[in-house]
């Protein structure tokens, strides 16, 4: 999957533009996603990408708000900004409802990690889990990481074999494949044992 590099013109109009919303951000309080700068792209598959499952479709249009890391796709430029809107309308609620304003238009908003709170709950079952299922030395995982992230197949089912023959829980029903709840879920197995 692949992006062209994005031109300098493109990156100073991209500025121009924050720098505009910015100004304009200080007429309010209570911003939307039109208060914010959006930069629009296109984007082509790499032939030679490992990720040919239809599962990595790659979307033909993004659509981003300048200085901060929301973007949303699409097969056109407005599916791509209905995308955006959805992603920046649940944004928006989760940071009221924690009491958050929303950073101000225009400014540099860096990446939020999501928490991990969970995952770490279970040290030593996460750390084992990482070597023996997800068959690696050391990986970060939050409590939003899925099965999903760690291969390129249609299915988790290669996974879920290895959950349920190495730990013999069964997690195959566990619809959104978090890890932080089939680590919950072989904690409770192992518990009860």
């Amino acid at each position: 999957m692949g992006m062209a590099p994005m031109s300098r013109m493109v990156r100073i109009a991209n500025q121009a533009r924050a720098l505009w919303k910015l100004w304009l951000s200080f007429r309010k309080h209570d911003w939307e996603l039109a208060d914010y700068p959006i930069a629009f792209r296109t984007q082509e598959p790499d032939p030679a990408s490992d990720y040919t499952a239809p599962r990595f479709k790659l979307p033909r249009h993004v659509a981003s708000i300048v200085n901060w890391h929301l973007s949303g796709n699409g097969d056109s430029r407005e599916e791509a900004l209905e995308s955006l809107r959805g992603t920046f309308d649940a944004v928006k609620l989760k940071r009221q409802q924690e009491g958050r304003q929303l950073p101000r238009p225009g400014t540099h908003v860096p990446i939020e990690f999501a928490s991990h709170e969970r995952v770490n709950a279970h040290p030593e079952l996460a750390d084992d889990f990482i070597h023996k299922v997800l068959e690696l030395d050391e990986v970060w995982i939050s409590d939003e990481s899925s099965l999903w992230d760690f291969h390129t197949d249609e299915t988790n089912d290669i996974l879920c074999s290895r959950i349920k023959e190495i730990y013999g829980v069964e997690v195959s029903d566990i619809q959104s494949a978090r890890l932080s709840e089939i680590l919950e879920r072989i904690a409770a197995e192992q518990k009860s044992a």
